[in-house]
């Protein structure tokens, strides 16, 4: 007895009634289904994002062949087209096109890797 009242042993605060546990129930299940469609947004994001790192790598494995060729062609005494109208400078406009390819490649990654 305290302060005139008797205390009951057990748990403290009122009990939950039926009403309550239902809108318990049906609040747990609609935070299920929000954390599923974030989950899902989540992985649309990250597989979106893997297909651009892949077409950015296919774009630099193309390129550094490109290269390689070209400094085969070097070893062997010759001298690339490509390499000779940048020294020239006949074919700038064409050399601008593929860097400007790439560039274009390396934003479109870099705005997508961006959330």
């Amino acid at each position: 007895v305290v302060g005139g009242k008797v205390k009951k042993p057990g748990k403290r605060g009122r009990k939950p009634a039926k009403i309550d546990l239902k809108a318990k129930l049906e609040r747990s299940r609609q935070s299920a289904r929000e954390c599923r469609a974030r989950k899902k947004l989540r992985y649309q994001y990250l597989e979106e994002l893997v297909s651009s790192r892949e077409r950015a790598i296919c774009a630099l494995r193309e390129e550094l062949e490109m290269y390689k060729q070209w400094c085969m062609a070097m070893d062997q005494g010759k001298i690339p087209s490509e390499i000779k109208a940048l020294l020239t400078g006949e074919e700038q406009g064409k050399a601008q096109q593929n860097s400007s390819k790439l560039a274009k490649a390396a934003k479109t990654e870099a705005n997508s890797s961006n959330p």
